[in-house]
């Protein structure tokens, strides 16, 4: 089979470590709901070794088995030390699949570690690291070099030869500053996919503008070296300073370039047509606004006023535009209601519940019934701190017992 490229998305993990900003468990667990519809690889949900995300964590594991997440792969992450593998298993034992990092840079290990730890105890600590948790029950174990960009690529091939030795199933190649081209990266990589002969995570920030670019070289790297590769996304771009590869846009690269589209083949389960859905619930969960030029989902994507680009736009729309709005799915009017409005909510009432519910096509044969539901979606409005979309409804309606461990933090 040719190697191909697989998208790991890692809103929860890296966007929602953006500073300034809170994202509920109900709206994490909803991203990954449109990340399933969308036909992304796999979730980076969050830190398993954290209490306040065990109940999350666990609860989308239980929507996995009862089918509410049907292909996604859910990866938990953290440190690349032993200790933290074993709190993995402990807090969350259902999870299979898990990224584990430690810091690869010369910078970072003296800055860090500062005489406490030299290389071939980080690397001895990722190796016990990786056999433990395999020994645990993960399925996939993706070894997370910080700071790749940054050091030199003999260090990062004994590492992943190491880590694959240990039992890694990949090796992610972190562009942690975003300081990376696209030609240094795709050198870099295709040295490394070479020498290891292991698929490959890219993992890149957007600090000078390139994110995108440098995720699409980066795998080409691989994929001329005869390995998979895996790009990491965020949605709408969001992650630490100045943001992560953006979902959408590296979808749109992979697909729309012909230059990339010839020499890659993207996983064939991504369903583009549901990437307007998914970056309009991820501005509405973070409040943070969808930028006007963002491709495929910004609000001029598909904007035209210039009297040469509107007249060839109306004669042909390829003559303006690479893809249509229908492509990303866009295109169709939205509507909202306007006159007498009933919501549902952190205050609202058994009658006024069950109006919302009869109009999503859920109904409750008694009131008793719609009660045990109604104080859940109570709940959830205190939780998200914002009317709860008709998808949010549908999922607390539909699956309860998973919504009730999410909505919780006690242990």
């Amino acid at each position: 089979m040719k190697p191909k490229v697989y998208l790991i998305d890692v809103t929860n993990r890296d966007g929602v470590q953006t500073s300034r900003i809170l994202l509920p468990k109900l709206s994490k667990t909803m991203l990954n709901i449109y990340l399933d519809g969308m036909g992304i690889y796999q979730s980076e949900i969050g830190f398993p070794t954290l209490k306040h995300e065990i109940n999350y964590i666990n609860g989308n594991l239980e929507l996995a088995r009862a089918g509410a997440i049907k292909n996604l792969h859910l990866e938990g992450w953290c440190r690349a030390v032993p200790e933290d593998i074993r709190l993995v298993f402990k807090n969350c034992p259902g999870i299979r699949d898990l990224n584990i990092s430690l810091s690869t840079s010369e910078i970072m290990i003296e800055g860090k570690f500062q005489g406490r730890k030299i290389w071939k105890d980080i690397v001895g600590s990722m190796t016990e690291a990786v056999r433990t948790a395999k020994e645990l029950g993960a399925k996939t174990v993706g070894v997370n070099a910080e700071d790749a960009s940054r050091t030199d690529i003999s260090r990062l091939i004994d590492c992943a030869l190491a880590a694959k030795e240990a039992g890694a199933d990949r090796f992610r190649y972190c562009d942690t500053l975003g300081a990376d081209d696209p030609i240094t990266i795709y050198e870099r990589i295709r040295a490394l996919a070479a020498a290891t002969n292991m698929p490959l995570e890219l993992h890149c920030h957007n600090d000078l503008g390139m994110a995108e670019a440098v995720s699409c070289a980066g795998a080409q790297g691989a994929i001329e070296s005869g390995v998979d590769a895996y790009i990491n996304t965020t949605v709408n771009g969001y992650g630490e300073r100045c943001g992560n590869c953006d979902l959408v846009s590296a979808i749109l690269a992979l697909t729309y370039s012909p230059g990339l589209s010839r020499k890659m083949q993207l996983d064939e389960q991504v369903n583009l047509s549901e990437a307007w859905k998914l970056a309009k619930y991820a501005s509405y969960a973070f409040n943070l606004p969808i930028p006007i030029s963002q491709p495929g989902v910004g609000a001029n994507a598909f904007a035209h006023e210039s009297g040469i680009h509107a007249d060839g736009t109306l004669k042909d729309r390829r003559n303006y535009e690479l893809y249509a709005p229908e492509d990303v799915g866009r295109g169709e009017p939205e509507l909202s209601q306007t006159g007498r409005i009933i919501t549902t909510g952190e205050y609202g009432g058994i009658k006024g519940f069950r109006h919302v519910y009869d109009k999503l096509g859920i109904h409750f044969s008694t009131d008793v019934e719609a009660r045990a539901i109604l104080e859940l979606v109570q709940y959830a409005n205190l939780h998200t701190q914002k009317p709860l979309t008709d998808d949010e409804l549908r999922l607390i309606a539909q699956h309860p017992d998973p919504v009730r461990k999410i909505l919780t933090m006690e242990i």
